[in-house]
């Protein structure tokens, strides 16, 4: 490795570790250390060590830092991503090397893309997004920044998810489908129908049993 870059995750939970383990697999970074809310009661988790509160993280700022949200909420993944940037901090993107992704397709910064998934032809992945484990985007998807494809969905071609959308594990849209900003498909639903935004969508047709 020719420059020495540190890797710096905000949020030391499950979903922290993760993405640790996704980007230590891609050999980008010499040192990753995480930031969270529960320093300095919390100074270790697995091999990585905890650096400091997640709210300080523009004392840790240098040439060399690189900094990652991994915080599973969306629209606190969204703001946290935010205030990164107003500080001039520099945002990776952590792409596993055992996930597919077709050459033309543009992720946004601060997304996450684990192992196992397949992201085809001319999709369009916004900032901040997750698509974890084993999950499937199809052609000619649009992925709306700060939205979470959970493990094991299916996002068939042309399915297109707004800002901030949650897909629940095991679920699946069929092509050419809209779902609306900030929406919820809960855990193994199977998606037949548009859905509006702000709502939550469950079952086999999915429907709609709350607005917020």
């Amino acid at each position: 490795m020719t420059d020495k870059k540190t890797l710096i995750i905000i949020g030391a939970g499950g979903h922290g570790k993760v993405a640790a383990d996704c980007a230590s697999e891609t050999k980008q970074f010499e040192t990753i250390q995480f930031l969270d809310g529960k320093f300095p009661e919390l100074q270790q988790v697995e091999s990585w060590k905890v650096v400091g509160h997640q709210d300080n993280f523009a004392s840790f700022d240098s040439e060399n830092a690189w900094f990652f949200v991994a915080i599973g909420n969306n629209a606190i993944r969204h703001q946290k991503q935010q205030m990164l940037l107003k500080g001039g901090q520099k945002i990776a993107t952590l792409i596993h090397p055992n996930a597919c992704i077709a050459k033309d397709v543009n992720i946004g910064n601060g997304s996450l893309i684990l192992a196992g998934v397949v992201v085809n032809i001319a999709a369009d992945i916004g900032a901040g997004c997750i698509i974890n484990t084993g999950a499937t985007v199809d052609h000619d998807c649009q992925l709306g920044q700060f939205s979470h494809v959970a493990p094991g969905v299916n996002l068939a071609g042309a399915v297109t998810l707004g800002c901030e959308v949650f897909i629940g594990i095991g679920s699946a849209v069929i092509p050419c489908l809209s779902i609306g900003d900030k929406s919820i498909v809960g855990a193994g639903s199977v998606v037949l129908a548009d859905l509006p935004e702000h709502v939550t969508a469950v079952g086999s047709p999915a429907k709609v049993i709350k607005r917020s």
